[in-house]
């Protein structure tokens, strides 16, 4: 499901771009959207993905991703309260969970995620966080903790902080704003996916 380059785009605008330069796991993270256009990049991101073999996880809008016909969900803990965790599992969608305290893991864990986020794990400028950044020692507490279910780890990443999370247990690292807001995204994505390829 995860690779260990993880992307997460707000739009469909450069995903085909973003996939073409080698991207296998994204997620489609949609705010202030209407509901018909949330339809449209849905069913575009999915057909994108469908045809690079890459693994589409929607963000929060569960429901829209079972009408829809998506294979993965990320959820975050406000998510949990309302989400159906049953029939998305009875529908064979695979779910990830964010988390950013012990509190917040035992829930998650509770719900037999497919993977755990922890983050920040570095400070973000994407948006206001109420919560410290974790860093990497806490991640690898998370891994410890967690065992075989895979980690993601998120939060003010660079291609270079990139190999201290892999050393301390990240399964992927996701991505936001270091590539959003680079001048050329898809070189940046490029550099990312140099970094995080296994030899």
């Amino acid at each position: 499901m995860l690779d260990r380059f993880y992307l997460i785009v707000g739009d469909t605008r450069q995903l085909a771009e973003f996939l073409d330069a080698g991207v296998r796991c994204v997620q489609l993270r949609m705010k202030d959207t209407s509901e018909k256009d949330c339809r449209r990049q849905i069913r575009e991101a999915r057909e994108l993905c469908e045809k690079t073999g890459a693994t589409l996880i929607l963000n929060d809008y569960w429901r829209l991703a079972l009408d829809e016909g998506c294979r993965a969900v990320h959820l975050g803990q406000e998510d949990l309260q309302t989400a159906e965790i049953d029939t998305l599992r009875r529908a064979g969608m695979k779910i990830g969970i964010s988390t950013h305290d012990r509190a917040e893991l035992a829930i998650a864990l509770s719900q037999s995620p497919d993977y755990i986020a922890l983050g920040p794990i570095y400070a973000t400028l994407l948006k206001k966080m109420p919560w410290r950044p974790q860093g990497l020692e806490k991640l690898q507490r998370w891994k410890d903790a967690i065992g075989d279910v895979p980690l993601v780890a998120i939060g003010g990443f660079t291609p270079e902080r990139a190999p201290g999370a892999f050393e301390h247990g990240a399964d992927s690292v996701c991505v936001v704003t270091d590539v959003v807001q680079h001048a050329d995204p898809v070189a940046r994505v490029r550099e990312w996916l140099d970094v995080t390829r296994v030899e």
